[in-house]
């Protein structure tokens, strides 16, 4: 057979073996077919049964509505307002865990994260305090409560939250303003109607973010056994400053999702939220968590930066180290552990500083502000440690030793006739006010500035200090007292010790005191009137009862029109000049007038010689 034929046989044998092995393949397919289908061959009949379809996958999660915001402990959903104010806003934003149970005295936590997506609807609970004027009524609102509450506890110490507004928009690298609201440090809150951020970023065209802060003894406290060392400024008992850093930290970390820029952030505050800025201006630790400053009626003078006869702001540590020890006296004395003050201190000397610590993180807060308020030992303000806030703040400021920023500052013409309760202590014979702050609050709650009154000045005011512009001993002539002392005072002490670093430095004062009567002689333009003008916020609180009102109403909002384009203006370049204000506003020591006339605002400048 030749090599062509022995080709030819062999291809016909391959394809054979196919056909074949084809075969084979296909009857063993059937077969298996034919057993899978009759169960293994146990049963009759054959039939086909396809194989089960792939599952489908499964849907994904559904998208994020467009108020959810991402911060860096998780997700947050607010409240679309455009309709009503043309913003959209945050509230009750945690930036620290609660100060509570071993958290107490403690600096802030960062708080922990969370899953899914939290609600951020509503203000989240007021600081603990003891109810005065400006505290929140039972359920964190303004309301008739405020008036029958005062003197009790109120709030929680779960109190770390902060809440903010931006415009309707998406416009992006807004300016970013912080504010923290006054109450002398032991009251306040951030749902208080008068700090409503919604007219201010939707005029300002920024983000407008409000915070709270801790109160009373449980913000600021000096007591050596409460130092557990290290470096987070626990050992300060300056925690209420700290809080306000955390709040920083948070828009540092967070403002870009709510369309901030967070290398440009304005810290605000007024009264005693103005004093603690000022005290974070002048914090080590504060570098770089602020651009901008916008102080109202502040102040961070010891006695020894100011003359003789006026009434400094801070005290030093040594003050606050002696309230320190009579409080923790007089609990031991007041719960039965001790007898008398003697025994309460015999009693400290053999106990660790970790037992006294624990003892006093027992104390149930309310029960705790009420017993040291009740022993006259509740008014705090910041400690100058050297460590959180240098021991001389003004002289760190001297020494080119603080966070300088450009400075909005302002106060009122007439700041003290808001304290004129005081003036029995300070060398005047009588306070001020003949009404109990119970009554005064009912007055000014149910006060409608558009009906005829029965009030008169009388009714509020004591006999020996009217008439009012008595020359020397009338009611204006003695809160001026107040007014210079104080905040005079201090105001010139800080800017003219700023003026010597930095020349970008404007101050404002607010004349405007046209509440009806008989609020315009027993207030005027009293501490704290300049925030309505500020936030545009004339109605809901216990200030607007008082100042609103048809007759003054043009004037009075075209004043506060340009206010907040002025503040705009700082917060966006760091210069309150704006076209809005009509005139050019010099650095200090020239000033600018804030008044109205009842249909148009009325701004003066007041150049410096």
């Amino acid at each position: 057979m030749n090599t062509a034929e022995t080709t030819e046989v062999r291809g016909a044998t391959l394809q054979n073996a196919a056909r074949t092995a084809a075969q084979a393949v296909a009857v063993a397919v059937t077969a298996c077919i034919a057993l899978s289908a009759c169960g293994g061959g146990s049963g009759g009949g054959f039939s086909f049964i396809p194989t089960a379809p792939a599952a489908p996958p499964p849907p994904p999660p559904p998208a994020d509505g467009p108020m959810v915001r991402t911060t860096t402990a998780g997700k947050i959903e607010g409240v679309d307002d455009s309709a009503r104010t043309g913003t959209w806003f945050w509230k009750g934003v945690p930036f620290a865990q609660p100060p509570v149970g071993a958290l107490r005295w403690r600096a802030p936590v960062e708080p922990e994260a969370w899953s899914g997506i939290r609600p951020a609807t509503q203000f989240g609970n007021s600081c603990l305090q003891i109810g005065r004027v400006f505290s929140p009524g039972t359920n964190n609102t303004f309301d008739a409560t405020v008036g029958t509450n005062l003197g009790k506890p109120v709030g929680s110490e779960d109190c770390l939250f902060v809440n903010i507004w931006r415009p309707a928009t998406e416009e992006k690298n807004l300016p970013v303003l912080l504010f923290v609201h006054g109450g002398s440090n032991i009251s306040g809150y951030t749902a208080d109607p008068l700090y409503d951020g919604a007219a201010l970023a939707k005029a300002a065209n920024a983000v407008v973010i409000t915070t709270s802060y801790r109160l009373g003894i449980l913000g600021f406290i000096n007591m050596p056994q409460l130092r557990p060392g290290g470096t987070a400024g626990d050992d300060s008992g300056n925690f209420a400053l700290l809080d306000i850093m955390a709040a920083l930290r948070f828009i540092r970390g967070n403002a870009a999702s709510f369309g901030g820029d967070a290398a440009n952030v304005t810290l605000s505050g007024e009264s005693a939220g103005a004093t603690n800025l000022l005290a974070v201006m002048t914090s080590p630790m504060a570098k770089g968590l602020f651009h901008k400053a916008f102080e109202m009626s502040g102040g961070i003078s010891l006695a020894s930066n100011l003359p003789p006869g006026t009434l400094p702001t801070l005290a030093p540590a040594s003050a606050s180290l002696a309230q320190g020890q009579a409080i923790l006296e007089r609990l031991l004395v007041a719960d039965g552990t001790v007898a008398d003050a003697a025994a309460a201190k015999t009693y400290i000397a053999t106990r660790t500083p970790a037992q006294i610590a624990d003892y006093m993180r027992a104390q149930e807060g309310g029960a705790l502000l009420t017993k040291v308020v009740a022993a006259g030992l509740g008014s705090v303000a910041p400690i100058p440690d050297g460590t959180v806030l240098p021991i001389d703040p003004i002289g760190a400021i001297a020494a080119d030793q603080y966070n300088k920023v450009p400075m909005l500052a302002g106060n009122t013409r007439d700041e003290g006739k808001l304290f004129a309760s005081l003036l029995g202590t300070i060398g005047f014979p009588k306070p001020g006010w003949i009404v109990t702050d119970a009554q005064r609050f009912s007055m000014m709650f149910s006060f409608d500035p558009d009906a005829p009154s029965a009030l008169t000045v009388a009714d509020i005011i004591d006999a020996s200090y009217l008439p009012v512009d008595k020359p020397g001993t009338g009611y204006n002539a003695a809160t001026d007292v107040i007014t210079q002392g104080l905040f005079g005072a201090s105001r010139d002490n800080l800017l003219n010790t700023m003026k010597t670093r930095q020349p970008n430095i404007w101050h404002y004062r607010l004349d405007w005191a046209q509440e009806a009567p008989p609020w315009n002689d027993v207030y005027g333009a009293a501490h704290a009137f300049d925030l309505p003008f500020v936030f545009g916020n004339f109605s809901g609180s216990l200030l607007s009862n008082v100042m609103g009102g048809r007759t003054n109403q043009r004037g009075r909002l075209a004043l506060s029109s340009a206010v907040m384009a002025s503040v705009g203006a700082f917060l966006r370049k760091g210069d309150p000049n704006t076209p809005e204000l009509g005139v050019t506003w010099g650095t200090w020591p020239s000033q600018l007038l804030l008044d109205a006339t009842p249909t148009a605002a009325r701004i003066t400048p007041v150049n410096a010689p």
